[in-house]
């Protein structure tokens, strides 16, 4: 067993080794199954051209499409089909011109002598490394029953697995053309599927490894088959110092005794308009100024009224930008899944060396990420989320996450969707009545690794200034029924402007 996970062949897809654990184990056969249009042929031929570009000999064999459609379908991809041997098997237009000793619906045994001898002259030629072949549901129709069909079927396999040969089989099982029969043969079974919410794979069988399991996020693109397996944190990891990431801003840094720590998950939480981004930025900015490499998710607001709005109130985002110490990425509503952006993620983390992440917003995610509807159960999310969390702690990442609750006054909550546990601090901003005007105010909830103040303070953001954040307010009662108030003694003193 564990020789086989040593040597592994490519499937030309990056995200389906990935879910394999390195690939398809050489020398055995799997089956690709899926509907029409799920990309069982851009699948092979990934598979092939892989093979083909390390000198390998690699077969594409046809039952069923012409090397002509196969070729220009590639050239529409970027595949090189160049180091591939068709063996094309399909019907001619001269099958009904010319005619034929037989009836179109001919006998198993005329048709089965001659494409078997095909398959095995080009196969005892080549030696091929890979096959590919499309699709092997045609086989069904070269046998007189379906005993004689898996009896064919499995020596058919075998002849070629003892030449050495890795084989990817395609077939549309269905439920009046069930391929069960296939799957118990061959040595893995991969499942496409383009049904709402959005295209997935699946492995549900891969003898000899483990794999991973459930399904994953797939696109067809211009570039062929992409595949984004679904995160899960504990394959992820690296040793990191715990160290402070400051604001910059001495009096919220007060407020956080020192400021966020490495690795740990903040949640900014607060109604609508009351500062929650421009604080984010503000750590993110710090960051970028450090020479640390920060990211910005921006969900709601486009890229350019961030921008816009940073310059503002003075906090320029765009020469951070252009030193590529800073980015800010705008999220398409709808484009992407949560497997998808959890990949963007992982790239900006792992590729790039992003030391903070931040997401803006919470509601935002959930709202812009395809096939997860809003049904009333916050499972999902939380679920995502969760596993984003962890990953980023994992990577020894900081994670921002800006939350917007509904309510203005009532009774406190830091959050409406049941996140706050995923977190390690919680910064809170609410409004507050003074001397008949509405302020702003701001406070820490939680703080994992170190003390925090208790008080609040005043948060101010100046036009073409920032923000500006003041002493801590002592007096205040009431803050956890979200509607701070004054004692009456302080109220006094407020008034006499004291």
């Amino acid at each position: 067993m564990k020789n086989m996970t040593l040597n592994r062949l490519s499937t030309g897809v990056s995200g389906l080794n990935e879910i394999l654990h390195g690939g398809l184990i050489p020398s055995r056969a799997y089956l690709v199954r899926g509907g029409p249009g799920t990309g069982k042929t851009t699948l092979g031929l990934h598979f092939l051209v892989a093979g083909a570009s390390k000198g390998e000999a690699a077969v594409f064999i046809s039952l069923e499409e012409s090397e002509e459609n196969v070729q220009k379908n590639a050239r529409a991809l970027g595949l090189d089909l160049a180091g591939v041997t068709f063996l094309d098997l399909s019907p001619g237009s001269d099958f009904f011109a010319e005619g034929q000793t037989y009836d179109i619906f001919s006998p198993a045994e005329v048709e089965r002598e001659p494409t078997t001898r095909k398959i095995i002259e080009q196969v005892e030629a080549l030696q091929p490394r890979r096959v590919f072949l499309e699709v092997m549901s045609e086989f069904r129709y070269l046998s007189s029953d379906p005993f004689q069909f898996r009896k064919q079927v499995l020596s058919f396999l075998r002849f070629l697995t003892a030449k050495g040969a890795t084989v990817l089989l395609s077939s549309e099982g269905s439920v009046l053309a069930p391929d069960d029969d296939l799957q118990f043969m061959a040595d893995g079974v991969i499942h496409l599927d383009s049904a709402a919410p959005g295209r997935t794979v699946r492995v549900t069988k891969f003898r000899g490894s483990e794999f991973r399991a459930g399904r994953h996020s797939m696109r067809l693109t211009s570039r062929g088959m992409e595949v984004f397996p679904r995160l899960l944190p504990s394959n992820h990891g690296r040793e990191f110092e715990v160290e402070q990431a400051v604001s910059g801003i001495g009096e919220l840094d007060a407020l956080l005794h020192g400021g966020l720590e490495r690795g740990m998950i903040t949640i900014i939480t607060g109604p609508t308009g009351v500062g929650k981004t421009t604080v984010g930025l503000q750590f993110m900015m710090q960051a970028a100024r450090r020479g640390e490499r920060a990211v910005i998710y921006t969900f709601e607001e486009s890229r350019e009224t961030m921008l816009a709005r940073s310059a503002g109130v003075g906090m320029p985002l765009q020469p951070l930008i252009e030193s590529q110490m800073l980015s800010v990425v705008q999220v398409e509503p709808l484009r992407f899944t949560p497997d998808e952006f959890a990949h963007l993620v992982r790239q900006e983390v792992e590729d790039r060396s992003a030391r903070l992440v931040m997401l803006d917003s919470v509601s935002g995610y959930h709202l812009s990420m395809h096939g997860e509807e809003m049904d009333g159960n916050d499972d999902r999310l939380v679920i995502h989320l969760h596993a984003l969390c962890k990953y980023l702690r994992n990577m020894g990442a900081t994670g921002i996450l800006v939350n917007e609750v509904e309510r203005f006054t009532g009774e406190f909550r830091a959050t409406e969707s049941g996140i706050s546990y995923l977190t390690d601090n919680i910064i809170f901003l609410r409004y507050v009545e003074m001397n008949a005007e509405i302020h702003r105010v701001i406070g820490v909830l939680k703080k994992r690794l170190s003390g925090f103040e208790r008080a609040l303070r005043e948060l101010e953001i100046i036009p073409h200034e920032g923000i500006k954040v003041g002493p801590p307010l002592t007096g205040l009662t009431r803050i956890l029924t979200g509607t701070p108030e004054w004692s009456d003694k302080r109220q006094k003193e407020v008034s006499a402007g004291r």
